[in-house]
């Protein structure tokens, strides 16, 4: 009786031992450029900090409430402040790229390049899954984006949507029925949007004016993601900035369970 206590206490201590490793390996992690887009404001004591489309700033065009919206599902968030390499994209399942700066932005931006596309491409073959969060071409620099988006057949345009200026509803994007990803959210919001002209395979997910917005590419053991503005920042989930009628933040919510599903198993 004795022998068997003392099998069975060891077999428990290796599961507690184990039980919280299986459970850290199967943790997704979203990782967000800091670099291709590091737009940076001097604060009040003259230092300078990050301002846009990261995940803590408090500034309206973070992603803080996506970030929350993440977190709240068990999705580990981190950020990386350097050019993409493969070693760093290893510690990610999911990498964003948003809003990558042009000379408006800053004097001297971090561009896209071809080696560093060569490396996210490569991570993506592998079973990253990238997203790709463009602009118009006015507020993003879309030709150095390019070399990254059209290894996998998508192509950014100078082309402009939704010129909204002061009425919202020019913004105003109606979900066709049966859409993949967005079931409840039906009334979307993106104002001076791009285009994404599709080849190779690559697919479109949502359409306006009859043409894409968002668009989907599979690539080796990975998935691509292009989407034709930063869009779910937290002036347009924060519904007193337009009106309870958009559903911007019900859209994050379906967005980010699919995104979560183009993991390939062998990534969860």
């Amino acid at each position: 009786m004795i022998k068997i206590l003392h099998t069975f206490s060891k077999v428990f201590l290796l599961f507690l031992f184990i039980s919280p490793l299986a459970s850290s390996s199967q943790q997704k992690s979203v990782m967000l450029d800091y670099y291709y887009n590091s737009e940076v404001k001097k604060n009040p004591d003259g230092t300078e900090s990050l301002y846009r489309y990261t995940w803590d700033s408090k500034d309206l065009r973070s992603y803080s409430i996506w970030g929350g919206i993440m977190s709240a599902k068990g999705i580990k968030l981190s950020s990386l402040e350097t050019k993409a390499t493969l070693q760093d994209l290893k510690k990610a399942d999911v990498y964003i790229v948003a809003d990558p700066d042009n000379f408006r932005d800053k004097p001297n931006p971090n561009y896209m390049n071809a080696t560093d596309a060569k490396a996210i491409a490569s991570w993506v073959k592998k079973g990253g899954v990238l997203v790709m969060f463009a602009n118009d071409s006015a507020n993003a620099d879309l030709q150095h984006f390019n070399i990254l988006a059209e290894k996998f057949g998508m192509h950014f345009t100078d082309e402009q949507l939704n010129p909204v200026k002061k009425d919202i509803s020019v913004g105003q994007i109606n979900i066709p029925d049966n859409h993949e990803i967005f079931k409840k959210g039906r009334t979307l919001y993106m104002k001076e949007v791009c285009t994404i002209d599709l080849s190779n395979g690559a697919k479109s997910i949502l359409d306006i004016q009859g043409k894409t917005i968002f668009a989907k590419a599979n690539y080796g053991k990975g998935v691509v993601i292009a989407i034709a503005d930063p869009w779910i920042y937290d002036e347009y989930i924060v519904n007193d900035r337009l009106n309870s009628s958009f559903q911007n933040k019900i859209g994050a919510e379906e967005f980010t369970d699919w995104l979560l599903k183009q993991i390939p198993p062998s990534k969860n």
